[in-house]
């Protein structure tokens, strides 16, 4: 099994941010992308002191394989949900391709 993490850092608008993130045109974006297992997504907390952490939000992906992660990734639907993503996380965006070892 291949995991996709998308990892959003500290927007410079959270709410701008969550109010893409929890749109139904949101969610509807990540249900179109080919070939999906199943999503996770988390909102991460912030340190012991109340501070926050480099990370806002994490999205995890999974697909049965690297080969099908990897079709999947260079389909029009991810194109659309990472652009629209990528507009939205002010803050930056990673993307991380794993293989999920047990």
């Amino acid at each position: 099994m291949v995991k996709l993490t998308i990892i959003i850092d500290n927007p410079k608008d959270p709410s701008a941010f969550e109010a893409h993130y929890t749109s139904p045109e949101f969610k509807a974006q990540l249900a179109k992308l080919p070939s999906v297992q199943r999503v996770e997504a988390a909102k991460v907390f912030p340190k012991e002191d109340g501070s926050p952490t480099p990370a806002y939000r994490t999205i995890d992906v999974y697909f049965p394989d690297y080969d099908t992660a990897s079709a999947a990734l260079e389909s029009p639907e991810a194109g659309e949900l990472a652009g629209g993503l990528a507009a939205a996380a002010t803050g930056g965006i990673r993307f991380l391709l794993s293989d999920i070892e047990s």
